[in-house]
């Protein structure tokens, strides 16, 4: 059917620059910011943008330095394919790497009796230091990374977890929250979250830093 055929057309906006920035301007105009450092506000817009649900700000929290994390990091690593999708990273910008598809993880996930998220984890650690962990699915993940980060010797740059769910998503947030790791990190406290979150907040780092960028 062509457009002409149409027998009805409604009122709303078509322009998608248009729309994005409608929609910034309500989420600031509806959104509390003055919690958070100026630096940050992108940040927090962009996560609520993703949600439609500006009430997160009292459950997020913000720890570090984040954006200066992002500036040097060469590497990504995201616990799920919807993650990897959802980033846009400059074509100058870091490598973003999901480790669910190497065939050594089935191998760990029987080893380990743990999910595949999980699995993955294990995959991180050679360029772990040198990376932005972006979880935005699986609670197991952010469990298993924390647990590895009491023996591992390195650390990633910087933690944006956003796991979702009704099993472990709560726990495993306050997990991170409470660990002290000295990491900068982002996440949202209860069962919000998601890939959709995740990717929206590294997003949000990544423009800022390709802006600031001389």
């Amino acid at each position: 059917m062509t457009a002409a055929e149409t027998s009805r057309r409604y009122d709303y906006l078509r322009d998608p620059d248009a729309i994005t920035e409608r929609s910034f301007q309500i989420v600031r105009q509806e959104t509390d910011l003055s919690g958070f450092p100026p630096e940050l506000h992108s940040l927090v817009v962009r996560l609520i943008h993703a949600c439609g649900m500006p009430d997160i700000v009292g459950d997020l929290v913000l720890r570090g330095d984040l954006l200066a994390a992002v500036r040097i990091a060469p590497t990504i690593y995201v616990d799920s394919r919807m993650v990897e999708v959802g980033i846009r990273s400059p074509a100058d910008g870091p490598t973003i790497i999901c480790a669910l598809q190497d065939p050594a993880v089935e191998g760990l996930t029987q080893h380990l009796r743990t999910t595949r998220t999980a699995a993955s984890v294990e995959l991180w650690r050679p360029y772990l230091d040198q990376a932005i962990v972006v979880i935005g699915n699986a609670p197991t993940a952010l469990f298993h990374l924390l647990e590895r980060l009491e023996v591992w010797r390195m650390k990633p740059l910087g933690i944006i977890a956003f796991p979702v769910g009704f099993v472990g998503a709560v726990e495993s947030k306050e997990a991170l929250i409470e660990a002290d790791l000295g990491v900068p990190f982002v996440t949202l406290r209860g069962r919000r979250g998601g890939s959709a979150m995740a990717a929206a907040a590294i997003n949000a780092l990544l423009q800022s830093q390709s802006v600031e960028r001389p």
